[in-house]
């Protein structure tokens, strides 16, 4: 059996899965490109593979016709969207995904991000950086009004983290309304921070619903780049209504758009689940998923 790797970082922050996998008589092959993959890339790079480690690459009907033994694909990590669920369905392939693993990274990374916003880390860095001793007021995450948007294993820790810490938490989940606190619109008004752990590509905080944002609100967005209206973001931040933002994910990866230009956009390199532990756990969980997959 051969299975080939999309994930970039495979087995960096330990060799337990690839050690698995070799146990079972199984040949496996890494990314060539440290990199996501294109399309192209992805169908080379699958050519006489039994199964897939994925990352992001597309994983869609073109690529499937292309790789005829291909056989089960194993998602490390959570999201989906790179993958046609029905393609698969239609080629034979099995699908699977480590839904548990990334929820305690992703929810810390959340709360650092907004910690360094509101105690001012990330100004006050750059400040001293250019040689200004200049103290800044913070804001306590006690009584600050959040808005968690999804509430799924992530949104779901996320809150209680944010809760143990004094936050006034409200809930909006487009696809559980009776856990929504209230109308989207009616709570935009109202919250000084608004964090986003949905599912799917539709976008939530349209152009519309950020000019119903408070002023001075902050954004936080470690789910889907495609969930903001980007152009309306970058509007929004330079002139100062939204106060910060911070990105993990965005539309295009590699991220060479606009919100560059904003130095109150705090953005990172779709980091969140990026810890050693969440990697190993995710990792392990996938080589599990494909070996039972194929049948070892």
């Amino acid at each position: 059996m051969k299975v080939v790797v999309g994930a970039s970082t495979f087995a960096e922050a330990g060799d337990a899965a690839l050690r698995l996998l070799e146990e079972k008589g199984i040949e496996v092959i890494k990314n060539p490109y440290r990199r996501k993959m294109t399309e192209d890339e992805i169908i080379k790079h699958l050519q006489g593979a039994d199964g897939l480690l994925a990352g992001l690459e597309p994983i869609n009907e073109k690529v499937l016709t292309l790789a005829p033994d291909l056989k089960a694909v194993a998602r490390i990590g959570i999201g989906m969207d790179s993958v046609d669920m029905e393609a698969c369905v239609r080629h034979g392939v099995k699908v699977s995904n480590t839904p548990d693993a990334p929820t305690d990274a992703v929810a810390e990374m959340t709360i650092s991000a907004l910690l360094s916003i509101n105690r001012r880390i990330v100004s006050c860095n750059r400040d001293l950086h250019h040689g200004e001793w200049k103290k800044q007021l913070g804001v306590s995450m006690r009584g600050q009004r959040i808005l968690v948007i999804g509430y799924g294993r992530i949104g779901k820790k996320v809150t209680a983290l944010l809760r143990m810490l004094g936050a006034d938490v409200l809930i909006y989940d487009p696809f559980q309304p009776d856990v929504s606190t209230e109308s989207i619109e009616e709570t935009l008004r109202t919250v000084d921070v608004i964090t986003l752990h949905a599912a799917g590509k539709e976008t939530i905080l349209t152009r519309e619903r950020l000019e119903e944002c408070k002023p001075g609100c902050v954004i936080l967005n470690c789910a889907r780049g495609t969930l903001i209206d980007e152009t309306a973001l970058y509007e929004k931040l330079q002139s100062g209504t939204i106060a910060w933002f911070w990105g993990d994910v965005f539309p295009e990866e590699p991220y060479k758009g606009k919100l560059i230009e904003c130095e109150n956009a705090v953005l990172t390199p779709h980091i969140a689940s990026n810890t050693r532990e969440c990697r190993l756990a995710m990792e392990l969980e996938a080589s599990e998923n494909i070996i039972r997959d194929l049948g070892l």
